[in-house]
């Protein structure tokens, strides 16, 4: 790849990132102190988009900085680092082999919730271990990160669809 694309991929990517966080900022929380993760949708649009394990990783260390500075979770601003970073190594490897086999709006449906759901769960076991959780651990899982998942999946759909608009409005790939 040539410099000329590294810079292109890169500003993207940070695009991107900065609209993740925006959105995690601007969400609000739904019963508990927690939100829907649009950031986490973002991240995955992201590793879709770039088919690359660095990107993947660099991706979901700043996504998890940055929504953990917009956490709205007591104590949550480790766990939100560890989720992002647990979870986009999860998402990034189980696409693997679904790289050539399935378009990418289709991949988005397949790891929008379940991607959801293991941030979620990554989450609240690390919040449990380190700050403790103020409610019973499978009710949060209830309240919380099923619903979050259905959310994330409704809106991350919309938000991939609006990406790949502008991406192919400006005649524009992020993939070598």
């Amino acid at each position: 790849m040539n410099k000329k694309m590294d810079i292109k991929k890169m500003t993207i990517n940070s695009i991107l990132i900065a609209i993740g966080a925006i959105l995690h900022q601007i969400t609000p929380t739904i019963g508990l102190p927690m939100q829907p993760d649009l950031a986490l949708a973002m991240l995955f649009i992201i590793i879709i988009l770039n088919n690359d394990y660095k990107t993947t990783l660099i991706s979901g260390i700043i996504i998890g900085v940055f929504t953990s500075l917009t956490t709205k979770f007591p104590g949550g601003q480790l766990p939100n680092i560890i989720d992002k970073v647990v979870t986009s190594n999860i998402i990034y490897f189980a696409l693997l082999p679904l790289r050539n086999r399935f378009k990418d709006i289709t991949k988005m449906a397949i790891c929008l919730p379940i991607g959801t759901i293991i941030s979620g769960l990554v989450f609240l076991l690390s919040a449990q271990f380190i700050v403790g959780l103020p409610s019973e651990f499978m009710a949060l899982v209830k309240v919380v990160v099923i619903p979050a998942a259905i959310m994330n999946t409704i809106i991350g759909i919309i938000l991939f669809k609006a990406v790949k608009v502008a991406l192919k409005a400006t005649k524009t790939t992020v993939k070598a």
